[in-house]
């Protein structure tokens, strides 16, 4: 999913950019207010996660590759302004150290993977989940759900961005100057992957980890979501 460098125009860059900058302050003041300090060395770790889960690609049968992103996860543990801190370091690690995801496209990458995922995942899981009890299999289902359909969401937009381009931006000689396929090709292509494989891995470790979470350590797990079993 992630956008490579010369498919979005420089102004679009741009625009995701400038769109990302109050989201990007928006989390910081919320995680000063909301994440207990003896969670700050689990976000830390969560960015990791985000970083490493992203380097694992599977192999899908039209030749590409697809992976998880994790953010739906971070989202439910730890809330999801926190997630969007997390998963875009791990994305501007990626795309400056690794080149895996373009520098300039690194605002609609963010946007994408760090801001739509995690929060549409994030309450997608708390509409399905809510009132559950913290070990409940019901949140465990929740979680994987809402990895699925939060990637998928994010591959969508992601798809759509890849798609407008020929639209917006035509040399004269009438041939695209980004991002060559339109919506036609590009949201079939993209939604083929992410529906078929991608969603499902991100949906299985999503699931398995936030169940690993809650046996291992659950003082790490989102207040929001004690505090709500509890009726608080």
């Amino acid at each position: 999913m992630h956008i490579p460098e010369g498919y979005l125009s420089p102004s679009t860059c741009a625009t995701f950019g400038a769109v990302m900058i109050p989201v990007w302050y928006k989390a910081g003041q919320m995680i000063k207010r909301t994440v207990d300090v003896a969670q700050i060395p689990f976000m830390a770790m969560s960015a990791v996660f985000s970083f490493l889960i992203m380097m694992f690609n599977v192999p899908i049968p039209d030749g590409t590759t697809a992976h998880a992103v994790g953010a739906v996860l971070i989202a439910i543990t730890l809330g999801p302004w926190t997630a969007t801190i997390a998963v875009s370091v791990a994305l501007f690690i990626q795309a400056l150290v690794f080149g895996d995801g373009g520098v300039l496209a690194f605002g609609a990458n963010a946007f994408n993977m760090a801001f739509v995922m995690p929060f549409t995942g994030y309450y997608i899981y708390q509409l399905i989940a809510k009132n559950a009890p913290i070990t409940s299999t019901r949140r465990v289902i929740a979680a994987g759900i809402a990895g699925y359909v939060a990637i998928n969401l994010a591959a969508l937009v992601a798809a759509t961005e890849f798609g407008i381009q020929p639209m917006l931006f035509v040399g004269e000689d009438g041939l695209p100057l980004y991002g060559p396929y339109s919506l036609s090709v590009a949201i079939p292509a993209m939604m083929t992957a992410h529906l078929l494989v991608a969603g499902f891995v991100e949906g299985a470790v999503t699931a398995l980890a936030l169940k690993f979470v809650v046996k291992t350590s659950p003082e790490f797990v989102n207040a929001q979501i004690v505090s709500e079993v509890k009726g608080v």
